[in-house]
């Protein structure tokens, strides 16, 4: 075994093991055993369960993000100082004034990655036990041969394979060869809602939670360009998965953006507008904190009350009725 299926042993392990479980608890609530449904099902629980355990990790990542996009602008200043400058000396200054800049705001840039390079192997290992299990490949633990071939066989309404793809279903259709149109209408589907997910994900970020001096650093050229590259990447490559895979990352896509989107809300970056509408939030409630320790409370403005009309006698008379 190489280094890399050393690593992802005990992972696989793990995710092998929930999904299972999850399959074993859908089969027992009455599910058939062997019904694409139960297996899609089980994937779902299972992304669900690994996300809410890296949480935290993705809480420290966010917060180490947050920390580079604040110091963004003072480091294009000191990029800016030196722009043009190519010497030795120019190069080693603008390091050294970086370095300290990191060190008194107490950021690193390797900080916002580390996070996401511990996520890495979870990923790998889920995504390998389902590309495995729909070959019909016992797994290195729970997942035997048995639950193996049910995974591989199962189908989505009786007809479509959990392991087969778009892509392979348009190779039949262009070649003239008899295909199956229900595998092409679902994975086409699930890649609209794929790329939908992510390409909202990066909008919520680009949109609402940078700083106007963020806005004007090169790290927000950076995001937009993720904000329509990484949709793209949805989009080509989801004809390649197959569909039990898919319905994985379109789980986890749209935990990420429900994710992303409760984290802009309650944590926003300082002085984007997600921050600005929190403030507000805030004071409205009577929970905001100045700088000087007093509560701040934004009064909702009195809703106008409609001016009552002057009745004229003969008008009143007749809404009232003749007496009697």
């Amino acid at each position: 075994m190489d280094l890399i299926g050393t690593i992802l042993w005990p992972l696989k392990w793990v995710v092998e093991l929930l999904l299972v479980a999850f399959h074993g608890l859908f089969s027992q609530l009455g599910m058939d055993y062997d019904d694409g449904l139960t297996w899609v099902l089980s994937i779902v629980g299972l992304v669900i369960v690994v996300r809410a355990a890296l949480i935290p990790i993705f809480v420290r990542q966010i917060k180490s993000q947050r920390k580079m996009l604040e110091v963004a602008p003072q480091l294009k200043k000191i990029q800016d100082k030196y722009k043009g400058k190519k010497d030795q000396f120019s190069r080693e200054a603008m390091s050294r004034e970086t370095m300290a800049m990191y060190k008194k705001t107490g950021t690193n840039p390797l900080s916002s990655c580390l996070p996401l390079l511990l996520q890495m192997p979870i990923f790998f290992a889920l995504f390998s036990v389902l590309n495995d299990a729909q070959r019909s490949n016992a797994g290195v633990g729970p997942l035997d041969q048995s639950l193996a071939e049910s995974f591989g066989n199962a189908k989505l309404f009786g007809n479509a394979p959990l392991h087969d793809t778009f892509a392979s279903q348009w190779s039949l259709w262009t070649a003239g060869d008899p295909f199956n149109g229900t595998v092409m209408i679902i994975a086409a589907t699930m890649v609209v809602l794929m790329t939908a997910s992510q390409f909202i994900t990066q909008l919520q970020i680009v949109s609402k939670n940078m700083s106007p001096e963020t806005k004007a650093s090169p790290m927000f050229k950076q995001q937009r360009i993720m904000l329509y590259l990484l949709p793209l990447v949805f989009a080509f490559s989801g004809v390649a998965f197959p569909l039990g895979v898919m319905f994985y990352w379109l789980t986890s896509n749209f935990w990420t953006m429900i994710q992303q989107f409760l984290v802009i809300r309650n944590m926003p970056t300082p002085g984007s507008e997600a921050a600005k509408a929190r403030e507000e939030r805030m004071a409205r409630k009577g929970k905001l904190i100045g700088t000087d320790g007093d509560i701040i409370v934004v009064d909702e403005p009195a809703k106008p009350v409609q001016r009552q009309q002057p009745v004229g006698k003969a008008r009143a008379k007749k809404q009232t009725g003749p007496k009697k």
